[in-house]
């Protein structure tokens, strides 16, 4: 630790004067950390680059980044893993680095929210209160509709959201975010996602994996793909645990490639140089200024990798300049749009017409728009508009919210009056589902005539006393309701088993027979309420029908 106290000791003497004491108007902070009582500290305002600053390799020496040591469990729901071109209630952005990144935040923004273009919403992370009303500021004098803003008030330290922040899953019809260690020291960064899906109310599952998410992209037909910088981030699982472990939480089939040297691209991300647009179809970079070089062959090989299985390929330039990646991949994808970058570089400026004229025709028939944002801003630090952003997919419910029973889910055998614990998620395009109801079947999902509860709290769990109801054919169903008063529900996808006294044994022999059937329609004709074999409160048919059932089943 006094090597490294005395590394981050020059660090600060270096950097203080340029953060903190002597910065000029307008001019941003020193780029990266520092270090001070002993934890590094990312100043407000710093161009913090994507990749690690030398004080944060040297801290990750002392400290070295594991992933969890306990496995936490995979989702059990089915698992759908959408693409970035799934259609998309919002995007994330963390409103962190300089000015000039800022206002290409804001242009991201002013065509996520834009009727005619992305259509959705934007969720900005700001620092405090007071940031909050900085950045509504800034976005309402920028002209965009701030109705369409919704702030997180959560400290960040980088803008660089894709490497940290949630990536959703739908878990059944609700969606559901995933979690990693964030392979870089920066603890606000890394904490974002649990502290998001908790107040979200959203399940969030901690996949054991070192990782930045921007080394990450899927097709919803449930292919991914990464560079092994994953393997050398998590030197302790093989490649093929690697892969399971993306199949087990996020039901994807992984593809692995060489990532490109670091004097290339520091991050090693394969968001630099591929931007998948379809199920079969995606954007890969090709070097024409550097043909035979590591970067050119490992986009080459990949492009004729994916071309044979079935995708569309289309390549579009990228050059290294001056040690800076210029990539035309690394893009923001939302519903009706897609922001492609653009640069001033002299050597770059020719290759802007062939960038867009390229993503016009990976696009072309999808209705998609495409504009281009300047992005010099990004570039130098190692990233670009995919990099500071996330998706946010849309719920699938619409407007209804949407319901996921946990357990029971069937194949269970409860006893009359055990106390079973009824789980479950729900999901809505508010913020929180209002109230749920409980109900029972006996039928096998037919009908659900017995009410467990009503309008109690949404809140996962409900202890039952299963009743005596003797069944086969049991499914428990939960019906969620919003603020609006819309409905959604999920019901157990298979039938689980009551034990307990037939309710049709009247005579108390311990058989059912042709002398049970006499006295319950004796019962049935005097409204006796043991005839009420449904519970609802009446002595109908429908009893009439559920004995029957009983009946034939030896019960």
């Amino acid at each position: 630790m006094r090597n490294l106290r005395s590394l981050g000791g020059l660090v600060l003497v270096a950097g203080l004067a340029a953060t903190w004491t002597g910065t000029a108007a307008g001019q941003p902070a020193a780029a990266g950390p520092a270090l001070v009582g002993g934890r590094l500290v990312y100043p407000e305002g710093a161009d913090v680059p994507r990749g690690l600053t030398d004080l944060e390799r040297a801290w990750i020496r002392e400290h070295p980044i594991t992933a969890p040591g306990t496995r936490a469990a995979p989702p059990t729901g089915p698992v759908f893993c959408p693409g970035e071109y799934h259609p998309a209630a919002a995007i994330m952005v963390a409103w962190e680095g300089t000015t000039a990144q800022n206002n290409i935040l804001r242009e991201m923004i002013r065509n996520a929210v834009d009727p005619a273009k992305g259509n959705a919403r934007a969720f900005v992370v700001v620092d405090s209160a007071s940031e909050q009303s900085t950045v509504a500021s800034s976005l309402s004098s920028g002209g965009i509709d701030t109705s369409k803003i919704d702030y997180l008030i959560r400290t960040t330290d980088t803008i660089w959201i894709r490497d940290y922040g949630p990536r959703y899953i739908y878990e059944g019809n609700i969606r559901a975010t995933i979690d990693h260690t964030y392979n870089r020291p920066r603890p606000n960064d890394d904490a974002l996602t649990s502290w998001y899906a908790a107040q979200r109310k959203i399940p969030n599952y901690v996949i054991p994996l070192i990782h930045g998410g921007g080394n990450y992209h899927i097709s919803s037909a449930g292919d991914s793909y990464a560079t092994r910088l994953i393997a050398n981030e998590n030197p302790s699982l093989t490649e093929p645990q690697i892969i399971a472990l993306w199949n087990s939480y996020q039901n994807v089939d992984t593809t692995l490639t060489n990532p490109f040297p670091t004097t290339i691209d520091s991050t090693q991300h394969i968001d630099m140089w591929m931007q998948v647009v379809g199920d079969r179809a995606v954007v890969i970079s090709d070097w024409p200024a550097n043909p035979g070089t590591t970067q050119d062959v490992v986009c080459d090989q990949t492009a004729a990798l994916m071309q044979s299985m079935g995708y569309t390929v289309t390549r579009i330039p990228a050059r290294s300049v001056s040690g800076v990646h210029y990539t035309y991949t690394n893009v923001m994808m939302c519903n009706g749009v897609v922001c492609i970058p653009t640069y001033t570089n002299a050597t770059m400026v020719p290759y802007n017409p062939q960038a867009l004229s390229a993503w016009q025709t990976a696009l072309a028939g999808t209705g998609k728009q495409v504009v281009q944002v300047n992005s010099d801003a990004l570039v130098t630090s190692a990233g670009v508009m995919h990099c500071v952003m996330m998706h946010i997919p849309a719920p699938a419910g619409g407007a209804n919210p949407s319901a996921l029973i946990r357990s029971p889910r069937g194949g269970e055998t409860f006893d009359a009056g055990d106390t079973v614990s009824i789980t479950w998620s729900t999901d809505d395009d508010q913020a929180a589902v209002a109230n749920i109801d409980l109900l029972l079947s006996t039928d096998g999902g037919a009908t659900y005539p017995t009410v467990i509860a009503s309008m109690t709290a949404d809140d996962g769990s409900h202890l039952w006393t299963v009743p005596n109801i003797p069944t086969t054919h049991a499914r428990v169903r939960i019906v969620a309701r919003d603020g609006d008063g819309l409905t959604g529900f999920d019901s157990s996808p298979a039938d689980f088993t009551i034990v307990g006294t037939c309710p049709i044994d009247y005579t108390g022999d311990g058989q059912v027979d042709f002398s049970d059937y006499l006295e319950f329609l004796n019962r049935y004709d005097t409204q006796d309420p043991s005839a009420d074999l449904n519970q609802d409160g009446l002595v109908d048919f429908s009893d009439y029908l559920e004995f029957l059932t009983l009946y034939d089943g030896g019960c």
